[in-house]
């Protein structure tokens, strides 16, 4: 082995793990844009009950789920239920499925006008019947959940940018 491979390996860990930083930024971004997206477009459910009742009447349509909690809510029972549920129907009917950590910058990015949303645990992002809706955003965040599938973390966690 020569000094220079020797030298270089510390340094190749660093620039993968910047790139995976990088990465995790622009997936957290697009998640932002393709949120606020769907929202303009009316293509948002909010909710835990609310998106069960999407997820029962038109299944079809739910294109792309987000579940966000907390410290505060980690160890509600009853909430962990849901997002089993709710994890276990995205997985059978192959929907795209990601974890928040931070429930208020979610419940803001996807609040009222007031910023208000008592229940953002869950958020839906649903097609439109016609089909004709697409977001890069969201394209970009299949993809990632697609990567991560065969990375065997079937939910992964993403972090939301606060500017």
């Amino acid at each position: 082995m020569n000094t220079n491979t020797l030298l270089l390996k510390p340094y190749q860990h660093f620039l993968e793990l910047g790139s995976t930083n990088f990465k995790m930024e622009a997936i957290g971004k697009s998640l932002k844009e393709a949120l606020k997206s769907a929202q303009c477009e009316d293509h948002l459910t909010v909710g835990v009950y609310e998106s069960a009742k999407i997820m029962n009447d038109d299944p079809d349509s739910v294109s792309f789920c987000v579940l966000a909690t907390d410290a505060e809510w980690e160890c509600d029972i009853a909430l962990q239920i849901h997002f089993t549920l709710i994890q276990s129907y995205c997985f059978d009917n192959d929907i795209s499925i990601v974890r928040v950590n931070d429930l208020q910058l979610l419940a803001e990015i996807v609040g009222d006008k007031a910023g208000q949303h008592e229940d953002a645990h869950c958020c839906l992002i649903t097609n439109s019947a016609d089909g004709s809706w697409e977001d890069p955003a969201l394209e970009k965040l299949h993809l990632f959940c697609e990567e991560s599938r065969g990375l065997n973390d079937w939910v992964p966690e993403i972090t939301i940018p606060k500017r």
